[in-house]
């Protein structure tokens, strides 16, 4: 079985970030998102991956290299623009062959990983399987509706009216009778090959297409604030780990992680947080759910509930939270602006002026 992962959107809800970084790579408790997906196919005993990437090729080719540090060999397969799912799947077909494989959207994240899903496919192998999950909104997601059996019956992109709150989960796994629906199907009027409708079509064809609804965690990393509840998510599971510097005159409490070559003094940290190599936090307090990057400077400052990126400082910021900073940003406080009051006043005037 091989593995089919997609990372060359355009990351457009991630922006201003992904103007210059791939939004695969923006990292959850400093790991790359797509990584924590390359683990997962590793550890379903996945080793032949496909990764189709984009305009940010360049940047996932040093970030994942021959994919040998995560156990598995990696082809890269260019794809020219973001034509779609089911797309990707097209431009595959000489990769994929005819084997089985898994589809994994790289900006997704799923807790527990896929091992289980893999294993249930091998064994039945219907046509396709996919993975569904309640949501409050779906009118944002691919949306399926099952029959009194709990088999696919249909299934609708970004519907207007959903037939159901079941949305798609960035997940699918395929025989190779899917590559006859991807080439039989025409664009949506987005100008997209869509997989919902390839499923559609097998679903159609009277062939064999399962679903399997998720209760763990799952979220579409697309914007910031799924971004931040990942990373949320991911630290509420770390292991408290220090392996830096922390001075006498400083506070840890709970789960708090400082990477080897981090510097802490002066400073209350409470988890759980993550301090990257060779940052330095001084003078400053990291509330919980925060993580810091690789050679972050934090001094005289507050920050909680955010992501900070390599290289970026904050300094003198009395409170900053939800909040994500690429990287080599400054933080600094505004220079203080004088203020004066301009006053055009009549006889008799009574004025009270907040100082």
């Amino acid at each position: 079985m091989k593995a089919l992962v997609l990372s060359g959107g355009a990351g457009t809800r991630l922006r201003p970030l992904t103007h210059t970084s791939a939004k695969q790579l923006v990292p959850v408790a400093n790991k790359p998102v797509l990584f924590y997906g390359l683990e997962a196919i590793a550890d379903a005993g996945i080793t032949e991956v496909g990764i189709v990437v984009g305009d940010t090729a360049d940047e996932i080719r040093e970030a994942v290299g021959d994919g040998s540090k995560f156990g598995i060999e990696v082809t890269y397969i260019p794809q020219t623009a973001p034509l779609g799912l089911a797309h990707a799947v097209v431009i595959a077909r000489e990769f994929l062959a005819d084997e089985d494989f898994v589809m994994y959207l790289g900006d997704n994240f799923i807790v527990g990983g896929i091992s289980d899903l893999v294993d249930s496919f091998r064994a039945d192998r219907p046509t396709a399987q996919i993975l569904l999950t309640q949501v409050s909104d779906p009118k944002s997601f691919g949306v399926a509706e099952l029959g009194p059996d709990g088999r696919v019956v249909g299934l609708e992109e970004k519907p207007e009216v959903p037939k159901s709150d079941l949305a798609l989960v960035g997940v699918y796994l395929f025989t190779p009778a899917v590559h006859e629906a991807v080439r039989a199907i025409k664009p949506s009027w987005r100008g997209e090959l869509e997989i919902t409708h390839a499923l559609q079509w097998l679903i159609d064809a009277d062939l064999d297409v399962r679903s399997t609804t998720i209760s763990g965690y799952w979220k579409d990393t697309g914007n910031v604030n799924d971004m931040l509840e990942v990373n949320r998510s991911v630290l509420e599971r770390a292991e408290p780990r220090i392996e830096g510097l922390v001075d006498a005159t400083s506070e840890i409490i709970g789960r708090v992680q400082i990477d080897e070559g981090a510097q802490v003094s002066a400073s209350r940290i409470v988890g759980p947080a993550v301090i990257g190599a060779g940052s330095v936090i001084a003078g400053s307090y990291i509330g919980p759910f925060t993580s810091i990057s690789r050679d972050c400077t934090i001094t005289d400052s507050e920050i909680e509930f955010s992501i900070i990126l390599d290289g970026s400082s904050v300094r003198g910021a009395s409170r900053v939270e939800a909040s994500i900073i690429g990287r080599n940003v400054e933080v600094t406080p505004a220079p203080r602006v004088p203020a004066a009051h301009r006053l055009i006043l009549g006889d008799h005037s009574k004025v009270q002026i907040s100082s």
